[in-house]
């Protein structure tokens, strides 16, 4: 009995690392793959390998050369200057908002999540052609400010969803005892639910650092010049016959993007950690 009773638990461990095994596969190749095109030092990927045969830098320094049509390292600093501001909004509007419908009871605050929910099922080019109309009457087209309050306004739905379930999970107690001590509520939401809530912060703020960064369709529509074009338009350019479909090279501007990626996770790390800490002991 004991026997069988290893023997299914061996199996069960096996299929288990089997299935782990071929998750991170399926996760890893493409990311090498990636990386090894990068290196090629040809346009095209039929002739490219995970390791390359002759690797070389010349993509990258392609990159930075910025011959002719090719501005990648302004579209960098486009894409990084609408992603922090993107951030640094949806940080305070979603803190605000999630606030107010965890502590507050109104009229309409029902209804107003309901309508949350239903605004992040609807698909984000569903509202396109609404979007560009609005561009061209506020004379906003091609503007950068335009598309990180698009952003911004785009992610309070779900985040706020997700900041005000973090919310009630802290105490009331600690906000009427601040109130006994004369604490306003501008004081309790600064210096009690927000440093409690660094944790779902965090993830707020990587949603919405990672957003606009990989975002193509709406920053496609808004913005027209090449000065105005983030990373994934910039990128899109090189795969296409304007400026010669180069894989490799757009292999090569695709890994370099996940450099700020990696400098925002490495950096709010701390906070998920205590987050999935917290979540495991609350009561």
């Amino acid at each position: 009995m004991k026997t069988n009773m290893k023997q299914k638990k061996f199996i069960r461990l096996l299929l288990s690392y089997l299935l782990l095994a071929i998750m991170v596969c399926v996760i890893i190749y493409p990311l090498l793959w990636t990386v090894g095109a990068s290196f090629n030092p040809g346009n095209s990927l039929i002739s490219t390998s995970i390791i390359p045969e002759n690797p070389s830098l010349i993509h990258y320094q392609e990159l930075f050369a910025g011959k002719g049509s090719l501005q990648y390292v302004q579209w960098y600093k486009n894409s990084l200057k609408i992603s922090l501001f993107t951030m640094v909004g949806t940080m305070i509007s979603v803190s605000f908002t999630a606030y107010a419908f965890s502590r507050f009871r109104f009229k309409g605050r029902k209804h107003g999540l309901t309508l949350f929910l239903l605004l992040q099922m609807i698909p984000q080019f569903s509202a396109l052609i609404a979007l560009f109309v609005l561009a061209q009457m506020l004379g906003l087209m091609n503007s950068h400010w335009l598309l990180i309050m698009l952003y911004i306004g785009g992610l309070i739905p779900m985040n706020t969803y997700l900041m005000k379930g973090y919310m009630d999970s802290i105490p009331i107690d600690l906000d009427e005892s601040a109130r006994i001590d004369g604490a306003s509520h501008t004081r309790i939401f600064l210096q009690i639910i927000m440093p409690l809530s660094k944790p779902m912060l965090a993830v707020v703020a990587m949603n919405g650092f990672t957003g606009p960064l990989g975002d193509f369709i709406l920053a496609s529509t808004i913005l027209r010049t090449p000065d105005a074009y983030t990373l994934p338009i910039g990128l899109f350019n090189l795969v296409n016959d304007v400026m010669g479909a180069s894989y490799t090279k757009f292999a090569a501007g695709a890994i370099l993007i996940s450099i700020p990626v990696a400098f925002i996770f490495v950096l709010l790390q701390r906070h998920f950690v205590s987050g999935l800490t917290a979540g495991g002991t609350k009561g």
